[in-house]
C-alpha cells in the first residue's frame, strides 16, 4: 500500500477520517458518511508497514508493550493527521484524522458571534463538548488563535497528541504533548500553574483529577479551556459533579458556579448543498439563573429551559440553532428532524403551532 498516495487522496476528497485495517480496502469518512476506496484490500503486512512508517523507533516499542497508541504526524506538503494505531484480531489497524495545517478563524466557521466575546473573557472555565468529530479541537484552537491575533497573552496548550500548531503573534503559546513533553494532563496542568499562563487549554478531561485541577487553575484568575464528550449543555454538568463522591459534590457546585463562563455543545450537520457540514451550536452562558441552577441540584434540570429563554444572553438550544440553519436554507428538512432534540416540537414550529405559554423562541 502507498500509504501517502492514500492520504493525498483523503485530502483532496476532503475527508475528515481514514480507517485501514486488514481484510479491508481503506475506508473514507467524508461528510460524515463512511466511503469505501477502490483500492485492493488490506494484509497484515500492509498495516505493518504503514505503522513502521508513521511511528519513531520510541512510539513502536510503546505501541508493542501497550497495543494501542496516540500521536499527531505531519505529511510535508499535504496535511498533519492525528492517528490512534490499535489491535483487533491480533493484528494492526489505523484510524487517522486530518488537521488543517492553518487554523480557520471563528468567523469561517459559521460558529454563533458571542465565541468572540468568550475568548477575550481574561478568566474563568470554559468548556467545548460533542461527540467525537463534532468540531470541539477545531473550535477550540479557533478561539486560541483569535486571542493570539487580539491580545498578549502567556498561552499553554497540553495535547494527546499536538493537533494544530501555533505560530505566536501578539501571544506568546507553548504546545506540550501528552507522552513526549509531560506525563498526564493533570500532572501537566498542575506544573503550567507555575509557568505565568494567562489561558490554558486542556485537550480533554479525562478524570476526576484533572476537573480539579482545571477548576482551581480558572478559580485562581486563569482562563482554562477544555473538551468533554458530552451531548449537551446540562448533561456536562451533570457529568462534571458525577465525577466528584456525594459528600464532595456540593462544593463542586459552588466551585464550577462560580468558574464557569460558558458551555458550548456542537453537532455537525450535512449542508444541504452537499459541500460539507456546518456545525449546530447550543451555547449556555453562566448567568446569574445558570448560577442559581448550578447550585441547586432540584434546579439544575431547568437549565435546558433556561438556555432556551436567553436570547438577550446570546445563548441558544440545539433546536434553535437548527431552526435558523434550516430557515437559511444551510440544512435541509430530513437533517434537520434528525439532529433536533425534540422532532415534534420542531414539527410544530414549522407548522406555525405554538402554546401561547411557551416563552422560549420569542426573542430567537
Amino acid at each position: 500500500m502507498n500509504l501517502k498516495a492514500v492520504l493525498k487522496d483523503m485530502v483532496e476528497r476532503d475527508a475528515s477520517d481514514l480507517h485501514i485495517k486488514a481484510g479491508s480496502p481503506p475506508v473514507l469518512r467524508i461528510n460524515g458518511r463512511l466511503i469505501i476506496m477502490k483500492h485492493p484490500s488490506l494484509s497484515p503486512e500492509d498495516l505493518k508497514q504503514a505503522a513502521v512508517n508513521l511511528m519513531t523507533p520510541e512510539q513502536q516499542r510503546k505501541f508493542a508493550k501497550e497495543k494501542e497508541l496516540d500521536f499527531g504526524v505531519g505529511v510535508p506538503g499535504l496535511a498533519r493527521f492525528r492517528v490512534n494505531a490499535y489491535l483487533q484480531r491480533s493484528s494492526i489497524a489505523i484510524a487517522m484524522r486530518t488537521i488543517p495545517m492553518n487554523v480557520k478563524p471563528l468567523t469561517d466557521l459559521n460558529l454563533p458571534p458571542v465565541l468572540k466575546d468568550l475568548a477575550m473573557k481574561p478568566r474563568g472555565f470554559m468548556l467545548c463538548t460533542g461527540t467525537t468529530g463534532s468540531g470541539k479541537s477545531t473550535t477550540l484552537a479557533a478561539i486560541i488563535d483569535h486571542i493570539n491575533e487580539h491580545v498578549p497573552r502567556n498561552i499553554i496548550t497540553i495535547e494527546d497528541p499536538i493537533e494544530f500548531l501555533f505560530t505566536d503573534k501578539k501571544s506568546i503559546i507553548s504546545q506540550r504533548e501528552i507522552g513526549s513533553d509531560t506525563n498526564t494532563f493533570a500532572i501537566a496542568l498542575r506544573h503550567a500553574m507555575r509557568q505565568d499562563p494567562d489561558a490554558i487549554l486542556v485537550g480533554e478531561i479525562r478524570d476526576k483529577e484533572t476537573i480539579d485541577t482545571a477548576l482551581k487553575a480558572a478559580d485562581t484568575g486563569h482562563l482554562v479551556m477544555s473538551t468533554l464528550h458530552t451531548l449537551n449543555a446540562a448533561e456536562t454538568i451533570n457529568r462534571i459533579i458525577s465525577f466528584y463522591p456525594p459528600h464532595q459534590q456540593q462544593h463542586i457546585r459552588v466551585l464550577l458556579s462560580s468558574t464557569l463562563i460558558a458551555v458550548l455543545s456542537l453537532r455537525l450537520i450535512p449542508r444541504a448543498d452537499g459541500r460539507g457540514r456546518i456545525p449546530a451550536v447550543e451555547v449556555m452562558i453562566n448567568t446569574p439563573t445558570i448560577r442559581e441552577y448550578i447550585l441547586d441540584p432540584l434546579e439544575t434540570l431547568k437549565i435546558p429551559q433556561a438556555i432556551s429563554e436567553g436570547a438577550q444572553y446570546q445563548m441558544q438550544s440545539f433546536d434553535q440553532s437548527i431552526m435558523h440553519l434550516y430557515e437559511k436554507n444551510l440544512i435541509s428538512y430530513e437533517d434537520a428532524i434528525e439532529n433536533v432534540s425534540n422532532p415534534d416540537e420542531f414539527k410544530l414550529r414549522l407548522r406555525g403551532i405554538q402554546s401561547t405559554s411557551d416563552r422560549t423562541w420569542e426573542e430567537f
